[in-house]
């Protein structure tokens, strides 16, 4: 929740300068504004060469629900990519792991890929529980999908204790827990699954820490929070994936 409109244009026309000027084209670049920029983020999507998702959606279909936004609606803006379940919506506003499975499941009924973050807070982590914890969030609120369905998902793993603080997970952390992660997906779907889901890595991921964190052989991309308000380091990010 950052930005005027006018500040967003101009992040935003910037970030399309940036990107359409990439030699390499292979990285997919997704990018998730407040809803009220949705439409600019789409008109300039085209030049720079990325998709657009949003940040957020109502676990209801449609109906008396003031100040909600369906997947319906979101759909109907030709949107792809939906964020569902970040630590902040589960802080902030309580979110819980039901909730997010009812998020998930709107989402896939109208062919938006959700994008399911994951993770586990410093106290859990201090008491070696965060690979339970990250277990029980995907078993509760996404490996209720068959295996057709769950292929449209992509995972971000965003330890809480390292989103907003400057403090990221080393390499190795990462790694440890996007290993397991690939590992529980093929365990409850099969390999070839589990072999070509997408898992990004959030919290506090910049431009002098992306390449170590995405030369791990588990980790598929990041999902960028602080640094993405910052054109030329979003960009350089992106660089980062090669």
């Amino acid at each position: 929740m950052n930005k005027s409109f006018l500040e967003a244009e101009e992040v935003l026309s910037e970030m399309t300068d940036l990107l359409a000027e990439r030699e390499e084209q292979d990285t997919k670049v997704i990018v998730c504004p407040p809803f009220v920029f949705l439409e600019l983020a789409i008109d300039l999507s085209y030049e720079g060469q990325f998709e657009v998702g949003a940040q957020n959606v109502s676990e209801f279909e449609n109906g008396a629900y003031t100040g909600e936004v369906s997947a319906e609606m979101i759909r109907s803006m030709d949107i792809s990519y939906c964020i569902v379940g970040h630590s902040e919506r589960r802080k902030h506003f309580h979110e819980t792991d039901e909730m997010i499975k009812n998020k998930v499941d709107r989402l896939i009924s109208n062919n938006i890929s959700p994008i399911f973050c994951c993770g586990e807070q410093l106290t859990e982590r201090e008491a070696s529980r965060h690979l339970n914890v990250v277990k029980s969030q995907l078993k509760k609120s996404l490996f209720h999908l068959p295996p057709e369905e769950f292929r449209n998902v992509i995972i971000a793993y965003e330890p809480v204790w390292a989103i907003g603080t400057g403090v990221n997970a080393t390499p190795e952390q990462a790694q440890e827990m996007h290993a397991y992660i690939r590992e529980l997906v093929e365990k409850q779907y099969r390999k070839e699954i589990a072999e070509n889901c997408t898992i990004l890595y959030g919290g506090s991921c910049n431009a002098s820490n992306a390449h170590a964190l995405f030369s791990n052989p588990d980790v598929d991309g990041g999902l960028i929070g602080g640094a993405s308000l910052k054109a030329k380091e979003f960009s350089a990010i992106v660089s980062a994936l090669g």
